[in-house]
C-alpha cells in the first residue's frame, strides 16, 4: 500500500496496490497494522455508503463534533468523486485550507480524514457510490456542517457541481468565520 502525506497535517492518501492478471485484480483495501503505523491506531465502528444518482451532486461539508467526533476512511466504489476536506482546527497553521482528491474504483485511492476536518464531495459521474469507515457512531446532536461554497475557503469545485442538488440542511450551513471552535490544533 502506498501512503501519501500532505501539507495539511493529518490527512493521508492510501492507495492499495492492485495485483492483476487477465482475470482482474486483487487488492488489500485495509490493513490495521499499516493504518496504525501511518495514520492512527484506532477502531472503525461503522461502515457507511451513499449513492448519488446525478452527476454534479454536492454533499457536505460535514463533520461530527465531540464527544462523537468521527475520523473517516473514504473510497469510491462506483462512478467518480471529487472528494474535499477542510481543516477546521482552531489554531492550526492550515486552518481554513482545503485539499481534494479524485477517487474512483479504478484508482483505488482512499482518503483518511481524522477528526477536525469537514468533508464533502461532488460526483463526477452518474450513479456514484461513496463508502467510508468511521471511528464513532452517528450522533444527530453532534452532526455539524460548513458551507460548501464559503468564499473565504475558496474550494475550486468542478464546473459540473450543481448547487440545486444540495440538501436543505447543506443550504443552511454556517461560514467558517461563524463556526464555533469545535476542534483545537495540537501538535
Amino acid at each position: 500500500m502506498e501512503i501519501e502525506f500532505f501539507d495539511i497535517v493529518g490527512i493521508k492518501l492510501l492507495t492499495p496496490r492492485h495485483i492483476g492478471d487477465e482475470r482482474g485484480y486483487f487488492a488489500e483495501i485495509f490493513r490495521a497494522d499499516l493504518f496504525a503505523q501511518y495514520c492512527r491506531d484506532l477502531s472503525f465502528v461503522q461502515d457507511n455508503e451513499s449513492l448519488s444518482v446525478r452527476q454534479g451532486t454536492i454533499r457536505g461539508l460535514h463533520f461530527q463534533s465531540e464527544p462523537h467526533a468521527q475520523g473517516k476512511l473514504v473510497r469510491c466504489t462506483a462512478g467518480a468523486l471529487f472528494d474535499v476536506v477542510v481543516d477546521i482546527r482552531q489554531g492550526s497553521p492550515t486552518h481554513g485550507q482545503w485539499l481534494a482528491e479524485t477517487l474512483t474504483p479504478d484508482n483505488g485511492k482512499q482518503l483518511w480524514i481524522p477528526p477536525g476536518f469537514a468533508h464533502g464531495f461532488c460526483t463526477l459521474a452518474p450513479d456514484t457510490v461513496i463508502c467510508y469507515k468511521v471511528t464513532d457512531y452517528y450522533s444527530a446532536e453532534c452532526d455539524k456542517g460548513l458551507r460548501w461554497d464559503d468564499p473565504a475557503i475558496g474550494i475550486d469545485w468542478p464546473q459540473i457541481a450543481d448547487p440545486d442538488t444540495l440538501s436543505p440542511k447543506d443550504r443552511q450551513q454556517p461560514l467558517l468565520v461563524d463556526l464555533p471552535a469545535y476542534f483545537t490544533w495540537s501538535e
